[in-house]
């Protein structure tokens, strides 16, 4: 008999998702353990792994299309098996009884760490060099896919084993562009697929448009971008604040945090910052729900993390009662994850500040989109040397520009103003932190 798929549940508070991709179509055989769709929900993709061997028989939920979680999505079978032998999603619904309150276990797994049959480096390895990873047998316990495994794949397949990027293989499929013709590149990115298209007249004709098709990713971000722009009233702050203090007190702590191999950067500091300025003013700390306004009780800082494809805000949680090692520890850790691909959901959800630096690429001023439902976001821009005036007489001094966007309907003027104020006031005097 067919067995249902049904859409997992990916993280604690997933209650819906979006099959934006099936990587399987009705009729091809699958191999348990191979991708056989990517799910999307509000802040994350995911590629989810079939859960047996078979035949995909029947697929119920089109691409694009938003289900709650244990929907069934499609069903898996024998050769020649149709769907009438199986059960109907609306019969396999009412066969657990709503009184019992459990939810139903996805029969989905490789998504959720009990679940996995290869290893987080195996599949990054995979990603990395175009390997499908439902192809290689694995030698680890129980059948798991190691990263041996993989590296013996890649060298005996008679495929070129380039590494590209996860988007830019895509879109090289989508061009018609073949990743071994990009020469010259320890791995290919889409920025090197978009050259290589373009140079080729074959793919793009001479002053063609290139139509790209949206990821996953990118396709979320317009989504929460148009939200915040349509939905949030918002105002933007800025001040020049002196970097004086803080870059002494940076040189002193990042040589303490050295010798325990933790790096303690400007933006670990200004979490930290922000996190006692946000108790101090919990308006800023708060989101708009409707017709009540909710004050958060821990600080769960995000920071935007610029990765292929797009752009991801994991947070650290309860930032307020962290010391900055942790803070940096935990900072870190997400933001390797994010740009590996192994960033857990819960990672993502829970924000309730943002910060965003666009320093480093000498960026002096910028507008950041608040990230809603939170209330406010700080842009930082990068230092530069500025003539100020201090007691009548010209001194020259490391200046940034610290940019608020606050959520009008949370924060008047004068209170964004206000907490804007705090942080430049600690930024200045960094030693506030201690008291």
């Amino acid at each position: 008999m067919a067995s249902p798929v049904t859409m997992p549940k990916l993280g604690l508070t997933m209650n819906s998702g979006v099959v934006s991709q099936w990587k399987k179509k009705e009729g091809d055989s699958v191999r348990k353990g191979e991708i056989l769709m990517v799910v999307a929900t509000d802040k994350l993709t995911f590629d989810v792994e079939c859960p047996q061997e078979g035949v995909l028989v029947k697929v119920l939920i089109p691409e694009g299309k938003d289900v709650p979680v244990g929907e069934i999505l499609a069903y898996i079978g024998a050769s020649g098996e149709s769907v009438a032998e199986a059960p109907l999603p609306a019969e396999a619904k009412t066969a657990v009884p709503e009184e019992s309150g459990a939810p139903e276990e996805s029969p989905v797994k490789g998504t959720l760490p009990s679940g996995l049959r290869a290893t987080p480096l195996a599949r990054k390895t995979a990603r990395e060099l175009g390997v499908d990873i439902g192809l290689v047998p694995g030698s680890g316990p129980s059948g798991r896919i190691v990263r041996k495994d993989v590296d013996t794949f890649a060298a005996s397949a008679p495929s070129s084993t380039v590494k590209a990027s996860p988007v830019a293989a895509r879109m090289a499929a989508d061009l018609g562009v073949g990743i071994d013709s990009i020469a010259g590149k320890d791995r290919v990115m889409k920025e090197d697929v978009l050259r290589a298209a373009s140079a080729s007249s074959k793919v793009v004709p001479a002053d063609a448009d290139v139509r790209i098709p949206l990821t996953p990713m990118r396709r979320i971000i317009a989504e929460r971008m148009s939200l915040s722009n349509s939905t949030i009233p918002s105002v933007t702050f800025n001040v020049e604040t002196d970097f004086s203090a803080l870059m002494a007190f940076r040189n002193r702590v990042k040589d303490e945090g050295a010798k325990k191999g933790v790096k303690i950067s400007y933006n670990h500091i200004l979490m930290k910052i922000c996190a006692a300025a946000l108790k101090e003013i919990p308006l800023a700390n708060a989101s708009f729900d409707g017709d009540a306004i909710v004050l958060h009780g821990n600080v769960n800082i995000g920071l935007a993390v610029s990765v292929e494809g797009g752009l991801l805000v994991p947070n650290v949680k309860s930032v307020q009662s962290k010391s900055l090692m942790r803070i940096a520890e935990e900072t870190d850790l997400l933001v390797e994850q994010a740009r590996s691909g192994s960033l857990a959901l819960e990672a993502m959800q829970g924000g309730t500040f943002t910060i965003t630096n666009l320093g480093m690429f000498g960026i002096q001023s910028f507008t950041p989109i608040v990230n809603p439902p939170e209330a406010c976001i700080l842009g930082v821009n990068t230092i530069v040397e500025k003539a100020v005036v201090i007691n009548g007489e010209i001194a020259i001094r490391p200046v940034s520009v610290l940019t608020l966007v606050a959520d009008h309907r949370i924060l008047d003027g004068a209170e964004a103003a206000r907490f804007l104020a705090r942080i430049r006031e600690i930024v200045e005097n960094p030693w506030i932190l201690l008291l």
